[in-house]
């Protein structure tokens, strides 16, 4: 889970299921003590609903650590001094780096590095999407050393460059400028 909307359907789902969550956070929620948990059955409620029951400590931790790279993007956004990124994750889990990411990348498959770069491009498209700020603009919010270093990135992960994203998009929102 990585969204509020996400939390809130986990707990409507669990509460439709017959148990009772008392905490429901980002990759994982808690159930009242009285309602047994059958992880079995759950499973399906859940997978249906594009959800996963992550049993392994591991797996738990790499769910964690996805939600607090979300929030890593908010803090680069908006914080004069931004932490680096192993500073931000270390001060969250109490634990080293090294250590996170080698549970990292054994249970995702995928460095904690690259996953942040896929986090920071999706957050770039919906930046584009908006059609507010140019790419310079972009680039410095994200903390992008510069634009043509932020094109290259989002050309390496979309496989397309940020022109052709743009030019996608354009129909889009013409269709929905008409409407207005």
């Amino acid at each position: 889970m990585v969204c509020p909307r996400c939390i809130d359907a986990v707990r409507h789902l669990l509460e439709q299921a017959g148990y009772r969550p008392t905490q429901v956070t980002l990759g994982q929620a808690q159930l009242d003590h009285t309602t047994p948990a059958d992880p079995a059955a759950l499973a399906p409620i859940l997978h249906e609903a594009g959800f996963e029951v992550l049993m392994g400590r591991a797996e738990q931790l790499t769910e964690q650590i996805k939600g607090a790279l979300g929030e890593y993007l908010e803090h680069l956004r908006t914080a004069r001094m931004p932490l680096t990124t192993s500073a931000f994750l270390t001060d969250r889990f109490a634990a080293t780096y090294s250590h996170l990411s080698k549970v990292f990348s054994r249970t995702a498959n995928l460095t904690i590095e690259k996953y942040l770069i896929r986090l920071k491009i999706e957050r770039v498209k919906e930046m584009l999407s908006y059609g507010e700020m140019t790419l310079s603009e972009i680039a410095d919010q994200m903390r992008y050393s510069s634009g043509q270093h932020l094109s290259n990135q989002f050309r390496q992960v979309t496989g397309r460059s940020v022109s052709e994203f743009r030019r996608d998009l354009l129909p889009k929102r013409m269709s929905l400028d008409q409407l207005a």
